[in-house]
């Protein structure tokens, strides 16, 4: 199994049990999440408590809808960013994230992310914003929004800031 982890933080945000599309020149990584229900189960025995003379206790119904993606990886949600901000972060995330990129593949970043910044600025409104379970400010944004017509979301990362981590 891969793990894919922050370069920046080391927070594990996605691994190889879920399948990504490469968008923007392979900037960024489309992954479809999905609504699943967590919690508690409903068993039915056959037994009858009221017709034995006990009492139906019923069920504590613990069950939540969760994205499996958010609770996989424990993401944390963030305030929404308006253009300004996210401006703001990216040229931060593109000089911490180039101080751990090399060779071709920091090449690459830098002559790429502008393009995809530029695709996801129309599309703030659209977005849920997430970072790792350490919420670490300086670690890489997960970005989340749903489809025309879509119920369940979808995830983008930039792929330049995942590490394979091999488990």
């Amino acid at each position: 199994m891969l793990v894919y982890q922050d370069l920046l933080t080391g927070d594990e945000l996605l691994s190889d049990s879920f399948r990504y599309k490469e968008i923007e020149n392979g900037m960024l990584w489309e992954v479809e999440g999905k609504w699943v229900v967590k919690g508690a189960v409903d068993v039915d025995i056959g037994a009858n408590p009221s017709a034995e003379g006990g009492e139906d206790e019923g069920v504590d119904d613990s069950a939540v809808k969760v994205v499996d993606i958010v609770d996989t990886f424990r993401l944390q949600e963030q305030p929404p960013y308006d253009k300004k901000t996210f401006i703001a972060f990216m040229k931060k995330f593109i000089k911490n994230l180039s101080g751990k990129l090399e060779g071709e593949q920091l090449d690459l970043f830098k002559k790429h992310i502008e393009g995809a910044t530029k695709y996801l600025l129309p599309k703030l409104k659209d977005f849920q914003f997430f970072v790792g379970e350490s919420m670490h400010d300086d670690g890489c944004v997960v970005l989340a929004y749903y489809k025309d017509g879509a119920t369940d979301p979808t995830f983008l990362y930039f792929a330049s800031a995942l590490k394979e981590i091999k488990c």
